[in-house]
C-alpha cells in the first residue's frame, strides 16, 4: 500500500498553518551570524531558512518532498536540493552550520540521518536539532495526533538523541524553552 504524501498535501498552506518556531534562539545555537555555508535540512517550503537568509554566505535547503521545495522556490537567498536526511548528496564537511528543524521526528532511519549531519558538518562547525519536547504533556498531543494521520512520526526524548550523537563522537549539549528542545553538537574531527 503507498504512503500517503502528508507534506505534499499540506504544502500549499504550510506556511499559513504551521506557526513559525523563534529562529533568534536557534541562531543564537548555530552561532549564527556566519560568513559560511549552511544546511536547513528538512526545511520544506524554507520558512525558517528564509529568516536566516541575512546570517550566512551560502543557504540550501534540503527536502525529500518536491512539493515543499516549489513552495521555498520564491523565496530569495535559498538554494534547493530534493534529497532524503539519510542520504544527503554533499560532501563530508561542507557545511560550517547544520539545522533541521521540527523534522527529525518525521524521519525513517533517524541514526542513520544524524550521522548523515555530522558527516557533513565541517570540524568546528555546529550542528542543531530542533523538535518538539515529547517530556511536555501538550506534545504528547501532536504526537498522537500525528499517529492518528498514520504520519511515521517517532518522537524521541532529547536525552535519546544527544546519546545517540555521543556515540557517534560528537559532544551534544540539550537546551529546552517551554515546549521546545534543542540538541546542539560539533562533530567530531572524523565525523
Amino acid at each position: 500500500m503507498p504512503r500517503l504524501d502528508h507534506f505534499g498535501l499540506l504544502a500549499p498552506l504550510y506556511d499559513r498553518l504551521i506557526r513559525a518556531p523563534d529562529t533568534e534562539t536557534l541562531a543564537g545555537l548555530a552561532g549564527l551570524p556566519a560568513a559560511g555555508r549552511l544546511l536547513d535540512v528538512g526545511g520544506g517550503t524554507g520558512r525558517i531558512a528564509q529568516s536566516l537568509v541575512p546570517r550566512v554566505g551560502t543557504l540550501i535547503v534540503v527536502d525529500e518532498s518536491w512539493k515543499m521545495l516549489s513552495r521555498a522556490r520564491p523565496k530569495p537567498g535559498l538554494n534547493l536540493a530534493a534529497a532524503h536526511a539519510e542520504r544527503l548528496p554533499f560532501p563530508s564537511g561542507a557545511f560550517d552550520r547544520v539545522i533541521m528543524v521540527d523534522a527529525f521526528h518525521h524521519l525513517e532511519d533517524q541514526e542513520g540521518s544524524l550521522r548523515e549531519l555530522l558527516r557533513v558538518c565541517a570540524p568546528g562547525g555546529r550542528l542543531v536539532v530542533e523538535e518538539p519536547d515529547i517530556t511536555r504533556v501538550g506534545v504528547w498531543a501532536i504526537a498522537l495526533f500525528e499517529r492518528l494521520l498514520l504520519m511515521r512520526s517517532r518522537f524521541r526524548r532529547a536525552e535519546t538523541i544527544a546519546d545517540q550523537l555521543r556515540r557517534m563522537g560528537a559532544a551534544p549539549t540539550i537546551h529546552r524553552q517551554e515546549a521546545t528542545v534543542w540538541i546542539v553538537a560539533q562533530p567530531a574531527s572524523s565525523a
